[in-house]
């Protein structure tokens, strides 16, 4: 996000958050969302492009762009980066076998000038079924580790018991606040 940005923001008071939230498919992003907004969950299909939710959290409007993880879609990603505050990385931590891939590929979006000044959180979803990876090994199996220069937090979470979801979202928006709003 580009100084004039954070300027427009703290002088009209808009207190708006832009979130855009990606990872591989069968994660649970939508599922996140939903539970989030207090929406059913029983029938969830796979993300054919993007949705947006718009939602109160505190005294923030978030604007949650939910970008299908297909990989078929990715190559698409880039097209919502543009003004994006916050990241929400979503990763199955119960999926070992696509750890390596999903690292790839969030290695690629932070990789992205458009996104250099996003706050990100991690949620290591699916923490409900058993043999899902702790924060620990994940971290490493991502990389998070090398990560220099980026606010970054990574929350354990089930989108289907709702677990972790308003711990990861409260140090989401303290973050994009605590930097964007920082003249209040």
């Amino acid at each position: 996000m580009g100084l004039l940005s954070i300027i427009k923001k703290v002088k009209a008071k808009e207190r708006e958050l832009r979130v855009l939230m990606v990872g591989l498919d069968n994660a649970g992003k939508t599922t996140i969302v939903k539970r989030v907004n207090g929406e059913p969950i029983d029938e969830i299909s796979p993300t054919l492009g993007f949705n947006i939710k718009t939602m109160t959290f505190g005294a923030y409007s978030l604007n949650i762009w939910d970008v299908g993880g297909q990989k078929t879609l990715r190559s698409y990603w880039k097209n919502y980066y543009e003004a994006t505050d916050a990241l929400i990385w979503v990763v199955d931590s119960a999926d070992g076998r696509r750890m390596r891939d999903c690292a790839r590929e969030l290695a690629g979006v932070l990789g992205e000038e458009k996104l250099a000044g996003a706050s990100v959180l991690i949620f290591a979803n699916k923490r409900d079924i058993q043999g899902a990876m702790d924060v620990d090994a994940m971290v490493d199996a991502l990389g998070l580790k090398t990560l220099v220069n980026r606010h970054w937090n990574i929350v354990a979470c089930s989108a289907v018991t709702g677990e972790g979801l308003l711990e990861g979202f409260d140090w989401l928006v303290k973050d994009c606040a605590d930097r964007i709003y920082m003249f209040d």
